[in-house]
């Protein structure tokens, strides 16, 4: 396991939305480019999986890290919540284009995050991702800069289904 990934990783929960951290992440298991881990969050687990994008494209001089994170939170019921992290602030009102193979989706942005719709949107992505092999990310800094990242979606079924045992989701 690439240990600069594994760290960041671990920190990454520190920063998800609704999350007060009294307690660090635990690493679960690594699923070939997936990385599973739990945190308590006010007592009750809270699950995710990770992966860096493989390939970052657009003409851009810096830029931070390219996540793409799905989360089980079941006392709060929400199950299989996606969210992606582009390593820069996106433009405003331009939404972000999922593509797993031929299947396609809007994530609306704020800042440098990306995140489905509703439920049902959060369903569909994940339905493709068990699926798919690949999946691409299109999205418009706020400086009007192009990108495409790539994900490998290698490990991602055995990875979910770690996620969901650790946090007991059916």
């Amino acid at each position: 396991m690439k240990k600069p990934f594994l760290i960041f990783c671990l920190n990454l929960i520190l920063f998800l939305p609704g999350t007060v951290c009294a307690q660090k992440p635990k690493f679960i298991s690594v699923h070939k480019d997936w990385y599973v881990f739990t945190i308590k969050q006010k007592s009750t687990d809270v699950c995710y999986l990770t992966s860096k994008a493989a390939k970052s494209e657009g003409n851009y001089s810096k830029r931070g890290d390219v996540l793409f994170v799905v989360t089980h939170r079941p006392a709060e019921k929400e199950l299989g919540v996606i969210n992606f992290r582009t390593g820069y602030s996106f433009k405003k009102g331009m939404d972000a284009v999922i593509t797993i193979d031929n299947d396609k989706f809007l994530l609306f942005t704020q800042g440098s995050d990306g995140w489905a719709k509703d439920s049902k949107t959060d369903k569909a992505i994940v339905k493709a991702m068990i699926r798919g092999t690949q999946m691409l990310i299109a999205g418009i800094s706020s400086r009007g800069t192009k990108t495409t990242d790539t994900f490998s979606l290698s490990g991602f079924t055995a990875a979910y289904k770690a996620a969901s045992k650790a946090c007991k989701v059916k």
